[in-house]
């Protein structure tokens, strides 16, 4: 390995983003049955978890802003995938809910976490060792923007 910093080989964020790359192709033919997109997918994850949910709390899952994640709920009402209203108890707050249609795809995605598994060979436990080791990376990737933002906030208003 180059000590030159700015090789490509030296960088932590290059094999996550090839690895993100290569995870959603192979998501591809899996979802494709089920008309819906990688991130749709993750969308819906959370949905047969917990709805209804504001779109706030999508965002705060899956790291997104209201910005990249409006056009992607759009869509996926008008696919007839989910729907959006307003809570009755906060005009402000969007709440997010699987239509039937989407709450009826559950059961064809039950099946794609054993089908990505036999995709790729990892043991369980190697598998389980670097969602552990991915999930701590974002942890702490989200404390330091938290930390910025809130030292940025802070300056704003000195």
């Amino acid at each position: 390995m180059s000590d030159d910093p700015l090789r490509l080989d030296n960088q932590v964020c290059f094999p996550l983003y090839a690895a993100t790359n290569l995870l959603q192709r192979l998501y591809r033919p899996l979802l494709t049955p089920l008309g819906l997109t990688y991130s749709q997918y993750l969308v819906m994850l959370i949905l047969w978890e917990r709805a209804p949910v504001t779109v706030g709390e999508i965002g705060s899952c899956l790291h997104l802003d209201n910005g990249t994640l409006t056009p992607l709920l759009k869509r996926m009402e008008r696919g007839g995938f989910i729907t959006r209203s307003r809570d009755p108890h906060d005009e402000r707050r969007v709440l997010i809910a699987p239509t039937p249609h989407g709450q009826g795809l559950r059961e064809q995605a039950l099946k794609i976490p054993d089908e990505l598994a036999r995709d790729i060979a990892l043991a369980p436990e190697e598998t389980e060792t670097l969602r552990n080791s991915v999930v701590l990376l974002v942890h702490l990737l989200a404390d330091d923007i938290a930390r910025k933002k809130e030292a940025k906030d802070s300056a704003a208003v000195q």
